[in-house]
């Protein structure tokens, strides 16, 4: 049993409560809050492991959560989950750039919820250093730093962020399907690949704004993804 502790922010009692027992059931320690404001307290005084976080909330929203913990230099390395029933992916990205780390779409299967959980709990504190660096031309990753570099460049990658690269890094040149990445990520084929697209995106506008070149991570239709272009320069 693993014996981390979750603070579960839902104002959904009927979500909340399916969320909180299932989770109990896996070992987990759960906490719960219905507002914000409530969230930001009980953070504050248990600092928890992780957070799974609903964005549409009374008092004080997901995103302002979200943006206040992780400014403060106590709560900003703890590890958070979006959960969203809105349809429009730019409230997802807002949340991401934020500093979330993941997020889940309702409804969603406890299964799948469980599956990003520890993901990032085995990213954020494994059990034993991996000491794990991937080199692919001037492209340096530090995995278990969630660090990328190219040279002088260095971008501070998401646990899920760094599990992507990774996965790219060693199969470059050969295309990674959506299927594939989730799989390999979350250790689960449940979930829609959509977030996969999500992911990605996020990742290349870190990329892009680091002056590495956008189009490193290469889309190929109805396929997947890759690296691309002349990895040994990639700087505009």
């Amino acid at each position: 049993m693993s014996g981390e502790k979750i603070l579960l922010v839902e104002d959904e009692e009927n979500i909340a409560s399916l969320v909180s027992q299932y989770l109990s059931m896996q070992g987990y320690e759960i906490i719960k809050a219905a507002d914000g404001d409530r969230a930001l307290e009980i953070c504050y005084e248990s600092l928890p492991d992780l957070i799974i976080l609903d964005l549409m909330l009374p008092i004080m929203d997901g995103w302002e959560v979200c943006r206040r913990l992780k400014k403060d230099p106590i709560t900003k390395d703890i590890p958070i989950i979006i959960l969203t029933a809105r349809r429009d992916e730019r409230d997802v990205i807002e949340g991401l750039e934020l500093g979330a780390d993941d997020y889940v779409k309702k409804p969603f299967s406890l299964a799948e919820l469980h599956a990003r959980i520890k993901t990032i709990l085995r990213r954020a504190h494994p059990a034993s250093p991996q000491n794990e660096t991937i080199k692919l031309g001037k492209l340096e990753l530090i995995a278990d730093a969630d660090i990328l570099t190219y040279e002088d460049i260095k971008i501070v990658l998401t646990p899920i962020e760094t599990e992507l690269i990774k996965i790219l890094m060693k199969n470059a040149p050969k295309i990674v399907s959506r299927e594939q990445l989730l799989a390999k990520v979350w250790g689960t084929y449940l979930g829609e690949t959509r977030t996969i697209d999500v992911h990605i995106s996020r990742l290349r506008t870190k990329v892009k704004k680091a002056g590495l070149n956008f189009n490193l991570i290469e889309t190929v239709r109805h396929r997947g993804y890759r690296l691309g272009g002349d990895i040994n320069d990639e700087k505009h």
